[in-house]
Parts: structure tokens; sequence; C-alpha cells
């Protein structure tokens, strides 16, 4: 399979192996299993709390973001939000990938979940490219191969019959969180 892509007029192409399916498979998984239990880990500790981190390691790290990690780690709800959106959205992205459900939108919000961790653990030290932002283009990845359908759930739930027609069909906004 060749693939091919023109953004702002430049052209990239490239031919996919036969063992790529299982290199996205491997990705998919690998980033499923790590979010699946980082997420729970937190959860059975009980004591996961990010107001600490949020006031105090971005302007720590002279992250470009400190101010807005300093004001949502002063903003009470902030905080308890994040408290369950973290731990919680990890485990339901773990799932997503790991079943292959919704796996577009898992992998999406992964990589926004990355980037975010990227600016509040921002250590330029080394250079800009460090594992949070390396994760983030593996969910990116993920997301843009359609790797819910390779030993996925959402090969099937795409093809969902409503009214007689396919559910992706019936609509189509659906493909930015399946496949």
């Amino acid at each position: 399979m060749e693939l091919r892509s023109t953004v702002g007029g430049f052209t990239a192409s490239g031919r996919l192996h036969t063992l790529s399916v299982w290199f996205i498979l491997a990705l998919k998984l690998m980033m499923g299993l790590a979010f699946f239990q980082s997420g729970l880990d937190k959860v059975l500790s009980g004591s996961f709390s990010a107001g600490a981190y949020l006031t105090g390691a971005a302007p720590a790290n002279g992250s470009p973001a400190a101010d807005l990690f300093v004001a949502m780690g002063n903003t009470p709800w902030v905080v308890e939000f994040v408290n369950v959106a973290v731990p919680w959205g990890e485990i339901l992205i773990g799932l997503g990938l790991i079943f292959g459900v919704m796996t577009r939108f898992a992998a999406f919000c992964g990589a926004f979940m990355m980037l975010l961790f990227y600016l509040g653990n921002w250590d330029i030290s080394h250079g800009y490219i460090n594992g949070d932002f390396a994760y983030m283009l593996v969910f990116l990845s993920v997301a843009a191969f359609g790797a819910g359908r390779i030993l996925g759930f959402d090969a099937y739930i795409e093809q969902y019959e409503v009214d007689g027609r396919p559910l992706v069909e019936r609509y189509p906004w659906l493909r930015y969180v399946l496949e």
C-alpha cells in the first residue's frame, strides 16, 4: 500500500511494509497498556493529587506554560477536575486503545494529555524532544493509521447498521472518533 499526502504544496509519499500492521498494533497496545496501568495505579493509590504539581513543577522548570499551570493549580474546582480527569482519563484512553474502541478519539485525547505533560514537565536540557513529546507523536500515529481496525472493535462498530446503513455512512462525523 502506498501512502501519499500533500500539505502546503509539499507532497510526502511512501510504501507500507507488510509488517507495518504489526508495528501499528504494537504501538496501540503499548500505549494502551502504559496509560491503563498508569491510571489504575493512581486510582488504586487513592492519593493522587495534582495541586502541588500544577503550582510547583512548571514554574520550577521554566515551562513557557507556567502561568497557566499555576492558575489551574490555584483554582480549586480545576484541581478537583484534574484529580479525576487524569487518572480516569488514562484508564479510559488505555482501554480504548487496548480494545480498539473509539481509538482515534482515545489517541487524540492521549496526545493532548501528553502535550500538557510535555509543557508541565518542561526540561530542554537535552533538547526539545523528550519522552512526553515522543509519546504524543506515537498517539498521533495511532490515530492517523486507524489502529482501531487492527484487532479492535472499531471495525465492527463502524459497520453497525442503523436503518439499513452502516453507522459511519449515516453519521460521517463518527469517522473522527472511530477507526
